[in-house]
Parts: C-alpha cells; structure tokens; sequence
C-alpha cells in the first residue's frame, strides 16, 4: 500500500469552511474512542470494519473553498438584488441552485415548517447586518434559531470525523460560480475514482436531472460502498454500488417510524439521482445544464481548479471539459444496488442503535417528490404535520408563530415533554 499513499485522492475547500470545521470539531467530545466504521461485505449486510482496514485505503482529496456543501452553491445569486414578482418557491429560492434532496426531505417533514424556514433564511440573509447584532441573535430563539445546538454540533463532528478517513481535505481558490460548480463537479469525479479503485468513498456531492420530474436535484451522498474485482474469483460478484447513510441519535432509543420514513426518502433521492446520471450519460442535457444554473461553459476556471482537475487525472481550462468529464464518469458507473441501508448511532459512545436495511421503492419515491412539487411550484398552500404526528410541532423553531400551533393551544392537547417522548433529541443528518 505504499504506492497508493503516495498518491492520496483529495477533497477541496476554503479557508472559511476549514475554520468552521475546526470549530466543530473543538467543540465535540474530545473524550469520545474511535469508533469502528461499518463495511459492506456483501449486498445484504453492513458489518463493522477493522481500524488497520481503514487506516491502510489511499486518502482521496476533497477540493472545497468558501462554501461548505453543494446546497451551499448560488448564494452569490441569492445575496443579488431582483425585483420580486409572483413567483413559485421553487424559482424564488432556488433559481439556479436546484432542488436539494434535504428540500424533498424537509417538505415533507412538515410544509409549513419548510416555508417557514425559507422565508427566514431570506430575511437573514437580506439584514445580515441586523442579524449579526446581539438583539436579533436572541430573536433566533423565536424566529428559526437551532434547537439542542450541541447535540447537532456533535452529528455534525461525527460526520467530519468519518470524512476524515477516507478523504483529505485541500483548499482552493474559487474566484467564480464556475468555478464553484467545476469544484462540486470535481469532487464527484475524484469520488467515483475512489470507489472504483478502493471500493469506499463518502461525501459524495451529485448535481442530476431528473427527466420524469422536469427539475434540477443537488445533493450529498453520505458513503457509497462496492465490492473490488481483485481476481477473476471475484468477477461474478454483484457490483451495484450500496449507498449508506449515519445518523447520530442523543439518546440510545429506536427512532420513531415518522423519521426512519424520512431518512428512506433522502436515501432514495439519492439512488433516483445516481442512477438518472448513469442512464442518462449519453444525453446529458449540458445545454440546459448551463442555462439553468446560469452558467458559461466556455468560462477560463481558476488555475486552482485547473490544477484539482489535474490531480484528479483529466485536463480542463473551462467548466465545459469538466462537465464533458463529469459525463463520461458515469459511463462506467453500475446502477445503484436496490438495497438501501441507514444506520442509527447512539452519539454518546457512537455504539449502533439500529440499522434500517430496506429496497428501492421507485413508484413510492415519484410520488413523494411530486406531491413535494405540488407545494414547491405552487400547486397548493403549505400543509401541516398530520393528526399523528403533532408532536413535531413540539420541537418546532416557528411553533410559536404557526397557525396549527395557534389552533392546537385552545383545545386541552399539550405537547409532549422532553422526557416523555423518547426521540426528541432526534437529529437526520
């Protein structure tokens, strides 16, 4: 293994996002052991992988600048001034930027909740100078300010921990939003090379169309795992990649059938969009690619992205080699395995809760999303949580401001406490 560290893969980042990853991980449990990451030895079971087998796979480098994830991407079109018209949510909030698979995930958790957050999110963003003052930071206890901040801060650190294992991170300039989708682009390449070759990659960022639906769809996939042709023996093994996704849970309960539905649905999304880009590899609409994201293809990248590129093992001047690579990468991808696995950690001892192994559910999924459609390209006004399930609304940022909650408080129903309900410190990452 000697040869493959001296050529250790790469993820690419900024300096600003460097720092907050730092923080976070300042901030977590110091105490906590390494824990042993899982291993997909077959198609139907994740077991737990040796810290030797771990230690010893080539890093691969995780290119990444200002911004720290791909739904990040387009905050440079958001922060410009535009005159509002009557607009769907989906062209107001996420013109050129896509669909995100937590946007699907977070509809329908609750709508009301998802258009509460969106408008708070642009009022922020638009007094960010008002934000960052000591008055209206208290206000975010009212007006969309995280609850149980340590409890998410070490899901977050969990993740960055399992990051590390597998990928190095490197910063890059970034001068252009070219450049900032030639960097998610990238990643994706790297990422896929990475799986190929060592059967293992996470943080996988993946930007698709999916056809059916008409839209854009962005995400990050937790970790992919496949099996590696190390002999002819091995040849007739099944080669569908396996995508996995952690979960941190604060306290050591099963997590109730409303969340483990939702974290189906994120794993799924993934799996419609992985394998929409491999079917669909030869008619990649770049045309539309480029349009809808607001993006020039003949655009000169930055010589730091120039040179991921380059150490990523292709050539590109201008984000259009980089897409025409991003395609000819999922020419020699398999269609993701039908089985899907989420894995539930406790965050004290990172010990297993529980591990969801389920199948693809393709006429399931399409339903989801274009129900979450209805209410994104204004089909419909925002819903509630349903009857069964208003104990969301007790771990809501905007309860307060809610009309359900209004309604809720003049009957004799109260919510359920911290202690009574055994998954509300319950967080999806």
């Amino acid at each position: 293994m000697a040869g493959a560290s001296s050529n250790i893969p790469t993820e690419i980042v900024s300096h600003e996002e460097m720092l907050s990853i730092e923080a976070v991980l300042a901030s977590a449990s110091a105490a906590s052991s390494p824990v042993t990451p899982p291993s997909i030895h077959s198609h139907t079971s994740v077991q737990a992988e040796s810290n030797n087998s771990i230690s010893v796979r080539a890093k691969r480098r995780l290119f990444y600048s200002a911004e720290p994830d791909i739904e990040d991407y387009g905050k440079m079109v958001m922060t410009k001034k535009k005159t509002r018209v009557a607009e769907t949510l989906l062209h107001r909030f996420r013109s050129k930027r896509g669909l995100f698979v937590t946007d699907v995930t977070k509809t329908e958790w609750c709508e009301k909740q998802m258009e509460f957050s969106l408008f708070f999110e642009e009022w922020k963003s638009n007094n960010e100078e008002e934000w960052c003052n000591k008055k209206q930071k208290d206000l975010a206890l009212v007006y969309g300010g995280r609850k149980n901040n340590e409890a998410r801060k070490a899901g977050i650190a969990r993740h960055v921990q399992l990051e590390k294992e597998v990928l190095k991170r490197v910063e890059v300039e970034v001068n252009s939003e070219e450049d900032y989708m030639a960097l998610k682009l990238v990643n994706f390449i790297s990422g896929v090379n990475q799986l190929m070759f060592e059967g293992l990659t996470r943080e996988l960022p993946i930007v698709a169309f999916a056809f059916e639906e008409g839209i854009w769809m962005v995400g990050k996939i937790d970790e992919i795992r496949m099996s590696i042709l190390e002999s002819d023996h091995n040849r007739n093994r099944n080669r569908n990649p396996i995508l996995v996704e952690t979960k941190t849970h604060a306290r050591d309960t099963i997590p109730a059938e409303a969340q483990k539905r939702n974290g189906r649905i994120q794993l799924m999304c993934y799996k419609y969009l992985w394998d929409n880009l491999v079917s669909h590899h030869n008619d990649f609409p770049s045309k539309l690619f480029f349009y809808y994201f607001g993006l020039n293809g003949k655009f000169t990248l930055s010589e730091d992205i120039q040179g991921a590129c380059a150490h990523s093992g292709f050539f590109a001047r201008t984000l259009n080699d980089v897409v025409t690579c991003y395609k000819n990468s999922c020419k020699m991808l398999p269609f993701a395995h039908n089985q899907l696995v989420i894995r539930y950690e406790y965050q004290k001892d990172r010990s297993l809760i529980d591990e969801d192994k389920f199948s693809y559910d393709d006429v399931w999924l399409k339903n989801k999303i274009r129900n979450c459609l209805e209410f994104w390209v204004g089909g419909r006004d925002a819903t509630y949580a349903a009857d069964e399930e208003e104990w969301k609304c007790g771990f809501c940022d905007y309860v307060n401001d809610c009309p359900a909650y209004s309604d809720m408080s003049d009957s004799t129903e109260s919510f359920p406490s911290d202690e009574s309900y055994p998954n509300r410190r319950y967080y999806l990452w």
